[in-house]
């Protein structure tokens, strides 16, 4: 992150979002230790504000770097146990800054930051009705900072990460609680808030700020959105980000990762900055695990391994014991498969839908050995070598309704992506008709993959029929996502 002169030698707090009051104090030590958090060097971060706490004890901007610096040990470490041990911080935090200056725009703005990123941690371990108070208490506090503070342009990092959040929930019970509160989402809005922030920020007084906007307008396009943009939006912006921060390296190789870049997301990954300094991100390993096996590299297996080695949370370890037993099939190893398999089966959790998806798996027969190469090539972005696995084969080639279904949509998907919209929407009708009656998603994520493909095209009759098939078909597998995603459709076709 780069930091402007003028940030720190301000002539009058009126002119700076950073001394507002006496007691919300973000100078030049603050600065850097926020700075220092976003780069993942949180040792360092926990020495300026060690500093910062012996010769300004009242400074609230404190409270809100300590939670910073909690968020990102608990991101990092996955783990439920340190997460119980740290939340009781929040209202330690929420005191001291209670009693501090009103007429601060930090006042409320902090409050609410510490009410979100609680509640987007809690959301993570199933606790989806405290984090529904706490979205619901840092919308209602950005608000009316919004209103008291028009100027305060930090309000819209919140309030946009809320709309996008809450407009592309599936129906659930985190939905409906925070309907109660009388909180609703809209996905365009909050991106638009969002990318706004993004293109102006550096031109302003609010540039540290830059690197969080972009930390959460990444993973919205990419996970939240699934935005086609997603990709490039996250390699224009981070572009200007400082090739030491970690957390640049982790956002880059992420939607690289989930957009089919995978040779590109290996460079990134094997050249992230690493050392003492950083916090230590196992996450990071399995992620170069995904990636490299994605393009049917079986070395994939030391991440993996690695992962394990260093891992000290909770999640993602059914799926990398899934990962090793493909690995084991695609060596032919019947042994090693069943193994781990049986791994997959008995450690872990199933907090993150990774690993929820990956029990169901070890729990499913033994995947089809084309299938499984169609679908890692596919999703590392080889579409030319996916496309040659399933031309050796034809759907009458396999047994079971499951493989001809999946069958018929990966080679869908591999046209979809190719550009072969016609040759797509055969496969997708395939699927459909094949897989409709089947605990499998890939019936329903082909009609909507199929009304995508008529939205595009403007046959919007098409694209509706889609959208309501898949939204009526029931008891499968991710049922309230691809339902959701049908439901933005017909949202975005005026439905």
């Amino acid at each position: 992150m780069k930091f402007t002169r003028h940030l720190i030698f301000v002539v009058t707090a009126c002119f700076s979002p950073f001394l507002a009051s006496a007691n919300f104090d973000f100078n030049p030590n603050c600065v850097k230790a926020y700075q220092n958090i976003f780069e993942l060097k949180l040792t360092t971060a926990k020495q300026l504000i060690a500093a910062e706490k012996k010769v300004r004890p009242n400074n609230s901007i404190i409270p809100l770097l300590e939670n910073y610096v909690d968020y990102f040990y608990l991101l990092t470490t996955e783990s439920k146990a340190e997460f119980e041990k740290l939340e009781s911080n929040k209202n330690s935090r929420l005191n001291q800054i209670s009693k501090d200056d009103k007429s601060s725009p930090y006042y409320l703005y902090a409050q609410a930051e510490i009410n979100l990123q609680w509640a987007l941690i809690r959301s993570r371990y199933g606790a989806y009705f405290a984090a529904s108070r706490e979205i619901n208490k840092a919308n209602g506090l950005l608000k009316d900072n919004q209103k008291k503070f028009p100027a305060f342009h930090l309000n819209d990092k919140g309030l946009g990460l809320i709309n996008v959040v809450i407009g592309a929930l599936p129906d659930g019970f985190m939905k409906s609680a925070l309907s109660t509160f009388g909180i609703k989402g809209d996905v365009q809005t909050g991106l638009a808030q969002l990318d706004r922030l993004a293109e102006n920020l550096p031109k302003s007084t609010y540039e540290p700020f830059y690197e969080e906007v972009i930390f959460y307008y990444a993973y919205l396009l990419s996970d939240v959105a699934k935005s086609p943009q997603a990709y490039a939006k996250t390699m224009k912006y981070t572009a200007r980000i400082a090739d030491s921060s970690l957390l640049k390296s982790y956002m880059r190789a992420y939607v690289c990762a989930r957009n089919g870049k995978s040779e590109q997301a290996i460079e990134i990954l094997e050249g992230r900055p690493k050392g003492n300094l950083y916090q230590p991100f196992a996450y990071l390993d399995y992620l170069l695990g995904v990636v490299r096996l994605n393009k049917l590299d079986v070395g994939a297996a030391s991440n993996f391994n690695q992962f394990l080695q260093h891992n000290q949370g909770d999640n993602y370890i059914k799926d990398s014991y899934l990962h090793m037993a493909w690995i084991s099939l695609l060596k032919e190893d019947t042994a090693g498969f069943n193994n781990l398999i049986g791994q997959a089966k008995g450690k872990g959790n199933t907090y993150a839908e990774k690993d929820k998806q990956a029990l169901n798996e070890a729990n499913s027969p033994r995947p089809q050995l084309v299938l499984l190469k169609a679908r890692l090539l596919y999703d590392g972005g080889y579409l030319s070598r996916a496309m040659e696995v399933l031309s050796s084969s034809k759907i009458d080639d396999f047994k079971s309704n499951k493989d001809k279904t999946e069958f018929a949509y990966r080679l869908a998907r591999v046209n979809d992506d190719l550009g072969k919209d016609d040759a797509a929407l055969v496969q997708y009708q395939n699927a459909i008709n094949l897989g409709k009656g089947l605990k499998y998603y890939f019936a329903a994520k082909s009609a909507v993959l199929a009304g995508n493909i008529y939205e595009r095209k403007k046959n919007l009759a098409k694209a509706k029929a889609c959208f309501r098939l898949a939204i009526d078909m029931k008891g499968h597998e991710y049922e309230n996502s691809i339902e959701n995603e049908a439901k933005q459709g017909l949202k975005r076709i005026g439905e």
